[in-house]
């Protein structure tokens, strides 16, 4: 019944997980446009893998629809550098025009508009401080190499819609010192350059300041355009919010709770297929946004076989420690930032040991090591017996067989038995009787006439 019951729960378990992916796969629905539309695409949020596949998708679908302009609503803090690349290569492979319609473009949201054939900027809106920064820690990155690829894919963006590079080289380096004759400005020394609308507009960065989405498609003079608003799949949606570190750190902490709840307390079912479903959002999410490849997949899987195996055959914990390396190079190579992973693995790991102590402080009796170690008792109460019982030998008579000096041997009953005095001495051929009987003890003295 037991055995059914989990085989109940497994198929449940499995069903669900089908159910989830047939869902997140199911693109969003819309308006089909005619050749003179106006695609509108949503740069918001973290700057990522998911963000990339979207765009990538949203302007294949209005070149397969002839559309007459993209307007790329930027709003966001940025992200991940390698996902701004792809970005701006695939604005600039397009071959519909692009216009940057800005609210807050920093970091890899100013290299992303950079790449669009015009931009226009809402007042109040900024474009800028582009510097590499550590995503685990906020600090700014100073690897030489990484600079200059950044600084130079800047400035080739700028240049190639004939803006003013030096500005784009300052939004990278607050070393470099660009002067501003059109702001009456120096910049460096400390100070990236950042933009304002107005600012943006005096120094040829951007062509307008326009207030609503309505200006800007009458500043294109589009104004008979069809505008098609491009909506993110429910996949995509869930891949952004699945790779933000807070959700990457409790998906972990639900996927180790629950395997670890699993594997001590067997039986229930429930908590381990929670910390699969956990751990396989994770791995979706990331492939989702072009991170999780199916080798680290494959490498995850791996290593929790490993540590199943060390369970029931012990290596010396060769196997544990090769199934915990692979977890953790699987969950690194399938992240965006593999610091923040490895982080939030850590946080992830030191509440499962919290776990760990409660699930074997309240269900020891059901806990994967009752496999290891005897914890049956063999008592009297029980019913065993180590040597048979010889209490019924009290008043018995024999003879010593030997000399007992205390201990010796006796033949009573036909039977010959160690025996013991109290401490005295009994010459062998000596009539005795049994006075008591501990155990296995038998004690003797010798009989009077």
């Amino acid at each position: 019944m037991m055995r059914l019951m989990n085989k109940g729960k497994f198929a449940f378990g499995m069903m669900l997980l089908l159910l989830l992916s047939t869902i997140m796969i199911i693109p969003a629905t819309n308006v089909e446009a005619q050749s003179d539309a106006v695609y509108v695409i949503a740069i918001e949020g973290t700057v990522d893998g998911g963000l990339a596949e979207y765009v990538d998708r949203a302007i294949s679908k209005a070149e397969e629809n002839d559309a007459e302009h993209i307007i790329l609503s930027v709003d966001t803090f940025g992200g991940s550098i390698e996902s701004a690349y792809a970005i701006g290569e695939r604005i600039r492979s397009s071959t519909v025009p692009t216009t940057a319609f800005i609210k807050k473009a920093l970091s890899a949201g100013a290299y992303i508009s950079l790449n669009a054939t015009n931009i226009v900027m809402e007042p109040g809106s900024t474009i800028g401080s582009a510097s590499i920064v550590n995503g685990l820690t906020g600090e700014s990155i100073d690897d030489p190499k990484t600079v200059s690829a950044w600084l130079s894919a800047m400035t080739s963006a700028a240049e190639l819609r004939g803006r003013n590079p030096d500005y784009a080289a300052g939004m990278v380096d607050n070393e470099l010192v660009v002067e501003s004759p059109e702001l009456n400005k120096v910049y460096g020394q400390g100070i990236l350059v950042n933009l304002t609308a107005n600012e943006a507009n005096k120094v040829g960065y951007a062509e307008a300041e326009l207030s609503t989405l309505d200006e800007v498609i009458e500043f294109l003079q589009l104004e008979a355009a069809e505008v098609v608003e491009v909506d993110k799949s429910v996949a995509e949606k869930l891949a952004g919010l699945l790779s933000e570190p807070f959700v990457v750190t409790l998906l972990f902490i639900i996927g180790l709770g629950g395997i670890v709840f699993e594997l001590l307390a067997p039986g229930f079912g429930v908590p381990g297929i929670v910390g699969v479903l956990a751990f396989g959002l994770y791995f979706f999410g990331n492939y989702i946004a072009g991170f999780a490849e199916i080798e680290h997949i494959i490498l995850f899987v791996a290593g929790i076989l490993l540590l199943l195996i060390e369970i029931f055959v012990p290596s010396f914990g060769i196997l544990g420690a090769s199934g915990v390396i692979s977890i953790i190079v699987g969950v690194m190579l399938a992240a965006q930032d593999p610091q923040v992973a490895f982080v939030s693995l850590a946080i992830a790991f030191g509440v499962s040991l919290i776990v760990a102590a409660i699930v074997f402080k309240y269900f020891k009796h059901r806990g994967i090591w009752n496999k290891f170690i005897l914890r049956n008792k063999f008592t009297s109460e029980e019913g065993y017996r180590s040597q048979p019982v010889m209490t019924n030998l009290i008043g018995s008579e024999g003879v010593a067989l030997t000399t007992l000096r205390p201990a010796g041997t006796a033949k009573i009953e036909d039977r010959r038995i160690d025996v013991v005095t109290r401490g005295e001495f009994i010459a062998s051929n000596t009539p005795i009787v049994v006075i008591e009987v501990e155990g296995t003890r038998v004690v003797v003295e010798q009989k009077n006439n």
